[in-house]
């Protein structure tokens, strides 16, 4: 079995004196999608900004592909193909659908596969494609959720951190958007770490999940086996 694509060994951190995480551990390998569950406050997305370099956990490790991720600015952590799309989307509305995209692999140096990303990324969200030339503030929430993930994948990441895609959006485009991701990792092997409050979208997308209470991982199990099992959603899920 190869070793897996990230691994986290009992993680804490947390803002100031007060951990939010304490001692997670999970593990995830390449083309898999792992959704991360549980209520508001659970450090869901605690967990994917100490991922990503924006907390500096204070305890445990943190590795990405055999390397440990201690110190590493998150700037850097892009180039190594770990990406982060935070809550909130976060596009520039000044700047121009396609101008949007381009800042996605601003740092690559291969213009040719630059070009081809973004040919590969319009062809991936029409939506976005047919409005390319239109500034990111005239899209619609849906819009501007396929603007963020489009140029999150334009850096090429093997692994994608995602919190709340479905934040404000209608069912029709949340459903559109995991079988966007699920298309996506299918070509070309893309990891993602799903941070979801809609539990039924992320389950439906997901090959594993980690179900997270008080800063702990207190359930890992096939998304499949959370779905079925009505006594671990009762008890974990609250459904």
């Amino acid at each position: 079995m190869s070793d897996p694509l990230l691994k986290v060994e009992d993680l804490t951190a947390g803002y100031g004196a007060a951990p939010v995480l304490r001692d997670v551990r999970f593990a995830m390998s390449d083309g898999q999608i792992t959704a991360v569950l549980g209520a508001n406050g659970a450090g869901k997305t605690t967990l994917l900004r100490t991922l990503s370099g924006l907390v500096r956990p204070t305890g445990g490790r943190i590795l990405f592909d055999g390397e440990p991720l201690d110190g590493v600015p998150p700037h850097r952590l892009v180039r190594r193909g770990l990406v982060h799309v935070p809550e909130g989307r976060g596009v520039i509305g000044e700047l121009t659908v396609a101008e949007n995209l381009r800042l996605g692999g601003v740092w690559r140096r291969d213009r040719a596969g630059e070009a081809r990303s973004l040919a590969e990324v319009l062809d991936l969200f029409p939506e976005i494609a047919r409005r390319r030339r239109h500034a990111a503030h005239q899209l619609s929430g849906g819009e501007r959720q396929m603007l963020a993930l489009g140029r999150a994948l334009m850096a090429r990441p093997r692994l994608l951190l995602l919190d709340e895609p479905s934040l404000g959006l209608a069912p029709r485009i949340t459903a559109q958007v995991m079988a966007l991701l699920r298309q996506w990792r299918d070509a070309t092997g893309l990891a993602v770490l799903l941070v979801e409050q809609n539990v039924r979208s992320a389950l439906s997308v997901a090959d594993n999940a980690a179900v997270m209470s008080l800063g702990r991982v207190v359930v890992t199990a096939p998304a499949a086996q959370l779905r079925d099992d009505e006594d671990l959603r009762h008890t974990y899920l609250g459904f």
